[in-house]
């Protein structure tokens, strides 16, 4: 994988892949993680994703774009992408996270969780990645 061809997803560890929160915070960043999304499926790879977790809110645009890539790409998402785990440190935060991930699981057809820190989030990626067999 071109790891120089990413910027707001890490993929040195791939097939964990970590999203860049702070290249992931700028306005109009939506059409470069639609793009890496893409590269992401292409590979024929399943793959973890860690997003940690947010602190401001995503910008309307952006998050519009990336729900319509979703909905778009929910299939082939589903067939690649093992799991999305956010890394949120706070309990309340995480639980109201943990609250959503059925609707959102529906939605998009990837499996979600809530790691406390980044070390459980990798654990949980090894975990079902571990899985394939």
């Amino acid at each position: 994988m071109d790891r120089e061809s990413f910027t707001l997803h890490d993929v040195s560890t791939f097939p964990i892949v970590r999203l860049r929160n702070e290249a992931a915070s700028s306005p109009g960043h939506a059409p470069t993680w639609c793009a890496e999304m893409d590269r992401l499926l292409a590979s024929q790879t399943p793959f973890a994703l860690i997003y940690p977790a947010r602190r401001t809110d995503e910008p309307h645009d952006d998050r519009v774009a990336r729900g319509l890539w979703l909905k778009r790409n929910k299939a082939a998402l589903a067939a690649r992408c093992r799991a999305l785990i956010v890394v949120e440190p706070d309990p309340d935060r995480r639980q109201a996270l943990e609250a959503a991930f059925p609707s959102l699981i529906r939605a998009f057809g990837t499996p979600q969780a809530a790691c406390a820190t980044d070390r459980d989030a990798v654990s949980l990626a090894r975990q079902v990645l571990g899985a394939e067999g």
